[in-house]
């Protein structure tokens, strides 16, 4: 796990520049490549062949093939097998080293030999080709400018914005879809002229022109032989071992949910030394679960440690948002930068249960949109009224989930347009208050539709309901949300994180199963379930999902009530594109709990802090950012 930047013209200063807003990334080493028609950029965090040898930039035999790497390839021992059997010398242990000749060997199709999680960049100086790749499911990130056959590149936008030239300008696209969102679809970010490379794709540029394609997408395969519970036990395991490939301390997250405790099972049976778990929890009892985290890790003997999260202040609200880059405001953000904080006191590798929720149905609004397309028989002018009716008259409980809130969300949800499939219940703001909550001079200017995001990919996807839901989710929710998240929350203290249920074999299973195996009835991960009732201890499979969370309305209301008041009424980007005056409104509605505008709220909070930060502020870190860890 590294940080890359680059560009395809020589500059060793700004090579340098860039490198140096990206040291959290790789606080172990660096190098560049610097050369007529390319510049190359990288920062080491030193998990595989610890030695020089595993140093970046990489080069062929001969120096006519350089690579900046970031990820972990865990096949590249069978892969350098094959390559040396064929001739390629090798001169380090390093994954890398075996995508620099995979490449020689297969060309562009290089990349549909590595098994792994990547973002890439392979300069060809003899074919004058600059190639960018990112992994299939879009758990490594990538970001770019391109101007004609001009290109830059880095893990971070920040990283781009060393350059002068590139503007500091934001999209309102971008704004709108954010608020609705909490997240920017791909390909576009915040920032105007600035994007993210698709999961699954390469970019090409030659001097004859650039050209983006997809090496890889979502489809469904008929299953193989034998029956799928042992089909999907047999591939978790083999990923959980494949994931454990390091030469230095590892560990794994622990929240005594079914995926996280599904993955430290499979751990504490091939790791060779007691396996160390984390978990985090608040003083507020119903967002916190650290008496399960505590069953699973007695019940397998690992050394357990747990955090217990504070509220929050400025300089760690600030400090998230820096690494962002850009907000993307998944209530867990916090939450999960600090757990990794304090993982990487001890490890310097962790895995975790993410993406078991999108490859196995596992979120409430996989069963929200089950149980509304059961409603939908009746009349929807029938439905609107009825549901915004009691949307009005339930009022705001403090608590995470229970009865009251758990039915209001859905309805909320269930009022949108049913274009915005199973993602209704992952949007945040209702279309009809639009008008009043935006200035609608820039309003004119952009697309208002709700889920045109949502429909392009609904577009392309199976008929089937469940099956389309989940084409949506691992294409949108997940790369541009969740694996952002964890990313850049684990890289702003130099850990890495390594997701096994994301291993695109097990996502290829996974989507092949019908429906029913995943949400049956309206019980989520059924299958997964299933498989390790007997391997967890009592309960733990069957309970519901929590998840990291924070009680973001509670401190609204509360500890963060004048920070967020402060910055969002004194923002001038929020003053240029809403109306103060419906602003205003909506805070009082929340501090009188009449209504719950936390996610509102929070959004606004993040995005003037992004402002002074980010879009106008100073090209240097955060007040109290994280510093290079320790080895």
């Amino acid at each position: 796990m590294c940080g890359i930047c680059g560009f395809n013209w020589s500059d060793g200063v700004l090579i340098e520049q860039m490198k140096a807003l990206l040291v959290h990334r790789g606080p172990d080493d660096h190098g560049s490549y610097v050369a007529e028609g390319v510049s190359l950029g990288h920062r080491r965090l030193s998990i595989v062949d610890l030695s020089e040898n595993g140093r970046q930039p990489l080069s062929n035999e001969d120096g006519s093939v350089w690579i900046t790497f970031n990820g972990e390839i865990y096949n590249h021992a069978e892969l350098r097998e094959r390559l040396a059997a064929k001739g390629h010398v090798f001169r380090s242990r390093a994954d890398t080293e075996s995508v620099v000749h995979a490449y020689e060997e297969y060309g562009l199709d290089f990349v549909k030999h590595l098994t792994g999680m990547f973002a890439l960049a392979i300069w060809d100086a003899r074919e004058r080709r600059l190639v960018l790749a990112r992994d299939r499911l879009g758990i490594k990130p990538l970001y770019y400018t391109l101007q004609g056959t001009q290109i830059r590149f880095a893990s971070e936008i920040k990283a781009l914005l060393a350059d002068p030239l590139v503007p500091r300008k934001v999209r309102p696209q971008g704004l709108f879809d954010f608020m609705g969102y909490e997240f920017v679809p791909a390909p576009h970010t915040l920032f105007e002229g600035i994007h993210k490379l698709m999961p699954g794709c390469l970019l090409v540029v030659e001097p004859s022109g650039a050209r983006l394609s997809r090496y890889w997408s979502l489809e469904r395969r008929e299953p193989g032989p034998g029956a799928q519970h042992q089909a999907l036990l047999e591939i978790l395991e083999r990923s959980c071992a494949d994931h454990t490939m390091s030469d230095v301390p590892l560990g794994a997250f622990l929240s005594g949910g079914i995926d996280s405790s599904t993955v430290v099972s499979f751990l504490s049976r091939s790791t060779p030394a007691t396996l160390q778990t984390f978990a985090l929890g608040y003083r507020e009892r119903s967002f916190s679960e650290f008496e399960y985290a505590r069953q699973v890790a007695e019940h397998f003997k690992t050394q357990h440690r747990e955090l217990l999260i504070p509220p929050v202040d400025a300089a760690a609200i600030e400090r998230s948002v820096w690494h962002l880059d850009e907000p993307t405001t998944d209530p867990s953000n916090l939450p999960f930068m600090l757990i990794c904080e304090e993982a990487r006191r001890y490890v310097k590798v962790c895995l975790s249960g993410d993406g078991s929720d999108e490859i196995l149905m596992g979120y409430d609004r996989f069963r929200a949109s089950k149980a509304a397309a059961i409603l939908e028989r009746l009349p929807l002018p029938f439905r609107e009224r009825l549901y915004r009716g009691i949307i009005n008259r339930l009022p705001d409980d403090e608590h995470k989930k229970g009865a009251r809130n758990v039915l209001k969300r859905f309805l909320q949800g269930a009022v949108l347009p049913a274009a915005g499939e199973h993602i209704r219940w992952q949007y945040f703001m209702d279309p009809r208050e639009v008008p009043e909550l935006f200035a609608n001079d820039w309003l004119r200017t952009i697309d208002t539709d709700p889920f045109g995001p949502v429909q392009r990919w609904s577009r392309l996807a199976p008929g089937e309901r469940g099956t389309r839901e989940q084409f949506v989710e691992l294409n949108t929710v997940l790369p541009d949300s969740v694996m952002m998240k964890i990313d850049k929350m684990s890289m702003a203290c130099g850990l890495e994180v390594r997701p096994p249920f994301l291993d695109h074999r097990v996502v290829e299973l996974c989507y092949s199963l019908p429906t029913e195996q995943k949400l049956r009835g309206f019980t989520t991960k059924w299958l997964l379930k299933e498989i390790m009732r007997e391997r967890l201890p009592p309960g733990i499979a069957t309970r519901a999902k929590q998840g990291f969370s924070i009680p973001m309305k509670n401190w609204i209301r509360g500890e963060l009530r004048d920070l967020t008041r402060d910055e969002v009424f004194s923002s001038r980007l929020i003053a240029e594109y809403f109306r103060t005056n419906t602003l205003e409104r909506y805070w009082q509605e929340h501090q009188q709990r009449r209504h719950n505008h936390a996610h509102l709220f929070w959004g606004l909070l993040n995005l003037s802090l992004w402002e002074r930060r980010l879009l106008a502020g100073p090209r240097q870190p955060a007040r109290d950012s994280v510093q290079p860890a320790a080895a």
